[in-house]
C-alpha cells in the first residue's frame, strides 16, 4: 500500500496539527492503521493506532489525552489530531499499515514491526 503523510508544520507549544494519512487507489478498511515518529538518532516510536477489526483507537501514554486518531471515510485518510502539542513532540511522523491478525490487536499495533507499509513522513516542529 503506497501512504502519503502530509499537514505536518511548524507551530508553537500549545497549538494544534493535524497530520493526514492517504492511500490514493486503496481503502484502509482493511489494514490496522499506526502513527509512529522518529527524531535523528533514536528509534521510531509509537504514537497511535487504529485497529482493522473494531476501530478501536490505542495511543501511546505520553500523547494520551491529546492526541486522538481517526478514520476519515469521506476522504479515505487516517488523521492524527495533535492538540496542546509540546517540544517533546517535535519528529518526523509516519504513518504505516498492516494486514496481520493478531490475537490482540490494542497490542499488536503497538510494535513497529508489525507494519509493512510506510509513508514517507511529515515534519512536526513545535516551539517553545
Amino acid at each position: 500500500v503506497q501512504l502519503q503523510a502530509s499537514g505536518g508544520g511548524l507551530v508553537q507549544a500549545g497549538d494544534s496539527l493535524r497530520p493526514s494519512c492517504a492511500a490514493p487507489g486503496r481503502t484502509f478498511s482493511r489494514y490496522h492503521v499506526g502513527w509512529f515518529r522518529q527524531v535523528p538518532g533514536k528509534e521510531r516510536e509509537f504514537v497511535a493506532a487504529t485497529t482493522q477489526d473494531t476501530g478501536t483507537a490505542v495511543y501511546a501514554a505520553s500523547v494520551e489525552g491529546r492526541f486522538t486518531i481517526s478514520r476519515e471515510h469521506a476522504k479515505n485518510t487516517v488523521d492524527l489530531q495533535m492538540d496542546s502539542l509540546k517540544p517533546d513532540d517535535t519528529a518526523v511522523y509516519y504513518c504505516a499499515t498492516t494486514s496481520k491478525t493478531f490475537s490482540a490487536p490494542q497490542l499488536g499495533v503497538r510494535a513497529r514491526q508489525s507494519y509493512s507499509d510506510w509513508g514517507q513522513g511529515t515534519l512536526v516542529t513545535v516551539s517553545s
